[in-house]
């Protein structure tokens, strides 16, 4: 068999047959990581603008091969560029369309790069513009919870532990721990950044190139902070799309805790919110039903961000170095957390602004379950009782208030002086839910002068 039978293959001078049908589709990448054509032509015109200024390439050969980049760049866009599995990714569709488009000066191209630096360079710059992405998207539902609690600041609600009601809290006070959840993930995202921010182009296989290029031009050009220091490392390892992955799954962790609320909260037996129509689905069979779609896919979609998690880390916890063919499969588990991501945080950014609450349901359900239990207590102890001295004398009130169906406001002071000589008439004023937010006047606490303070200071942070 002639070796121009398989020539069709930039790689194929090493052999004799062609790749098995089934071998082509079962290895190619192409189908997905065509997402990648625009940072991996970004990626080659720095490389070609390195190698002319080193003079591996001439001026004129760069400027050629830099405008037949940027041409297959417009033919991609404009959807009339033909994508071929048998050249299996993407680097080498567009390595070729460049040879057809140019000539033999397109071959020239990949001097000093390899495929692995050169995959690696793409995922970086991709994840790159994706996590910047992903940060004004976080925002975006950051700027939608604090547009909701401008408006919630003395909408008073049960707070809870153990899902029973625990304190009275500022429904606003609420929508800020989610701010605060969110603004964690923000900064993750930030700090990952940093790590994707390294060059491996010019890394080749695995130990460099023996031309004269220079790393540090390739990063300056592609906005990265540094080249990667080892050669090795630089094209083996995937734990920066790990690291994305981990800080996404914790992302999909906080906005399926918020979805878990919304979901209770919208339910007959709470009634606390109402979400708008469009946001919600009806049943097939039961007219009455608006089922909170939205919220419930996205606590759902949370597990399908943690198995790709786990399947990043699975692919890479027994590669020795460099590189090899298993990180192919790095590929689709990053792209579709960072699809699922984004479609979440988008749903979250239109929804939440729009849920209105439902104030007198909020109320009613917060002076049910003793939730002034606690101001009691405090009560006692700012009287001079010893703080489980005084827990002791609420909990028999509160046994009290639970056999007459009675809560402690409701109560009459002599009721209360049965349990505590020390408790005057001044206890109502402790006793009311205003009062008990009114209490928590600190830095963190729920009384409303200091959740107006930290809207202010949420509402700077997004300036």
């Amino acid at each position: 068999m002639s070796q121009d039978q398989n020539t069709d293959k930039p790689w194929g001078g090493r052999f004799s047959e062609p790749t098995d049908e089934f071998v082509e589709r079962f290895t190619a990448s192409v189908n997905f990581d065509k997402r990648l054509y625009r940072v991996d032509i970004a990626g080659s015109i720095a490389h070609a603008t390195m190698l002319a200024r080193q003079d591996i390439l001439t001026q004129e050969e760069g400027a050629l091969i830099i405008k037949g980049l940027e041409d297959i760049r417009d033919e991609i866009e404009a959807g009339i560029f033909e994508w071929s599995v048998s050249l299996e990714d993407v680097h080498m569709n567009i390595e070729s369309a460049l040879t057809r488009k140019i000539g033999d000066v397109g071959k020239k191209l990949h001097t000093g790069r390899s495929r692995n630096d050169q995959v690696a360079t793409d995922i970086r710059l991709y994840l790159r513009e994706a996590i910047d992405s992903v940060c004004l998207s976080i925002r975006q539902v950051q700027k939608g919870i604090v547009s909701l609690a401008e408006n919630e600041v003395e909408t008073i609600m049960p707070g809870f532990t153990h899902l029973q009601t625990a304190q009275p809290v500022s429904f606003a006070h609420h929508l800020l721990a989610w701010f605060e959840m969110l603004q964690r993930d923000f900064e993750r995202m930030q700090d990952c950044r940093k790590r994707v921010n390294v060059s491996p182009l010019g890394a080749a296989a695995l130990a460099g190139t023996s031309f004269p290029i220079d790393r540090h031009l390739t990063a300056e050009l592609l906005g990265f902070d540094r080249p990667a220091a080892n050669s090795l490392d630089a094209v083996s390892d995937r734990d920066f799309a790990i690291e994305f992955c981990a800080a996404a799954s914790l992302l999909m962790t906080h906005m399926s805790r918020m979805s878990e609320e919304l979901v209770i909260w919208t339910s007959a037996q709470f009634n606390f919110i109402e979400l708008p129509d469009r946001f919600c689905t009806g049943s097939s069979i039961m007219p009455q039903k608006k089922n909170p779609d939205v919220p419930e896919l996205v606590r759902g979609k949370s597990g399908r961000v943690y198995g790709h998690l786990v399947a990043l880390l699975t692919l890479m916890k027994s590669q020795p170095l460099a590189y090899n063919k298993d990180n192919q499969e790095d590929k689709e588990p990053l792209f579709d957390t960072l699809d699922t991501i984004s479609d979440c945080l988008k749903a979250f950014a239109d929804m939440i602004p729009a849920i209105r609450a439902n104030k007198d349901n909020m109320r009613k359900a917060t002076l049910q379950g003793f939730s002034t239990a606690t101001d009691l207590a405090d009560y006692l102890v700012r009287k001079g009782m010893a703080f489980r001295d005084a827990h002791e004398v609420v909990g028999k009130t509160v046994a009290f208030g639970v056999q007459e169906s009675k809560d402690l406001a409701e109560m009459t002071l002599a009721e209360l002086q049965d349990f505590s000589k020390d408790i005057e008439e001044d206890i109502f004023d402790v006793l009311s839910l205003e009062g008990s937010l009114n209490a928590r006047n600190h830095v963190g606490g729920t009384a409303p002068e200091q959740v107006r303070a930290a809207i202010k200071n949420a509402k700077d942070l997004l300036q």
